[in-house]
C-alpha cells in the first residue's frame, strides 16, 4: 500500500501542480507531457517526435527550429538533435538560403522498422496530412 502512495505522490510532483507549474524537462527530452498530448489528456502518441518533426517540416520546409519545438511539444535542442538523426539517416536535407534553413523531406525513403519498411515517408506523410 505504501508502494502506490508513493508512486501518485512523484506522477503528481512529476506533472507539477494544476495552477501552471511544471516539472523541468527530462534529459532524454521524450516529452510525455508535449502539447498534442497535454491538449488531449493523453499520456502516449502513435508517432515518435521524429515522425512529428518531419511532418512539421514536410507542412513547413522554412519554419525555424524554435516553432516546430512548440508545435511537437518538446526542447528546441531535441529537435535540433532529431534534424541531425534524420539527415545523417537520409531522411532530410537542409539547405541554407541567406539566414534560414529551407528543409526537404526525402519521401522516397523507406520506413526503418521491419514492420513498416515496404512504406515511404511519403506514404506517412499522406496519411497524416491535413
Amino acid at each position: 500500500m505504501g508502494k502506490s502512495s508513493n508512486k501518485g505522490q512523484s506522477r503528481k510532483a512529476a506533472q507539477g501542480d494544476r495552477k501552471g507549474k511544471v516539472a523541468p524537462a527530462s534529459k532524454a527530452d521524450s516529452a510525455p507531457d508535449s502539447k498534442s498530448t497535454a491538449e488531449t489528456g493523453h499520456r502516449w502518441t502513435f508517432l515518435t517526435n521524429h515522425a512529428h518533426v518531419l511532418i512539421v517540416l514536410h507542412r513547413n520546409p522554412t519554419i525555424v527550429l524554435r516553432e516546430v519545438a512548440l508545435e511537437v511539444g518538446i526542447t528546441e535542442r531535441a529537435v535540433q538533435r532529431i534534424i541531425q538523426d534524420l539527415e545523417e539517416e537520409g531522411f532530410l536535407q537542409r539547405e541554407k538560403i541567406g539566414r534560414q534553413n529551407h528543409y526537404e523531406v526525402l519521401t522516397d525513403q523507406a520506413l526503418r522498422h521491419p514492420i513498416e519498411k515496404h512504406k515511404s515517408i511519403g506514404d506517412l506523410l499522406n496519411l497524416v496530412s491535413r
